[in-house]
């Protein structure tokens, strides 16, 4: 025994100590261990869920990114079907304008002509009638005399009757 003394051994103390060390382990190991690992344990789940929460977060952000990209894309294509429609409506509605324009422009042409053409006959009208009345006024000088009404209009439809055989030679 002396290489345990030379050691600084001593056995009573050394055992004292051994079963101080059990008990401390036995009272650790029932009182301390088990609510430090249940601490240990709850916290390691906790993580687990915080983990699993970020990962079912992170795939939910990126579907609700895919749905606002397929929405995105989506008002794109009603925008450009609006755009189109409206070019279309505007062609349209510029076409419908255009042959509005050409039915007045040939409309008012059409009337400016029966006009000009209703003029002309009127002065053609009050033509003959000057025509007439010059006749009737060098045929009272050649006759010296007045005439009739009614034979006034007989020589003005005979002078007229020779006056359009005469135009139309």
């Amino acid at each position: 025994m002396s290489a345990f003394e030379t050691l600084g051994l001593n056995w009573p103390s050394f055992i004292w100590h051994l079963i101080n060390f059990g008990v401390l382990f036995f009272v650790l190991w029932r009182f301390l261990f088990p609510p430090v690992l249940k601490m240990l344990d709850d916290r390691q789940a906790r993580i687990r869920e915080s983990m699993e929460r970020a990962e079912a977060l992170r795939d939910e952000s990126a579907r609700a990114a895919e749905a606002v990209k397929a929405q995105l894309d989506e008002a794109r294509r009603e925008g450009q079907n609006i755009i189109n429609n409206a070019n279309q409506i505007a062609e349209r509605i510029r076409t419908e304008r255009t042959q509005q324009a050409q039915a007045e422009y040939e409309t008012i042409l059409k009337r400016a002509q029966e006009d000009a053409a209703r003029e002309r006959e009127q002065a053609f009208a009050e033509l003959r009638q000057q025509v007439a009345d010059l006749a009737v006024m060098a045929a009272e000088r050649i006759i010296h005399r007045q005439l009739d009404p009614a034979t006034q209009r007989q020589l003005v439809n005979e002078f007229l009757a020779e006056a359009g055989d005469g135009r139309s030679r």
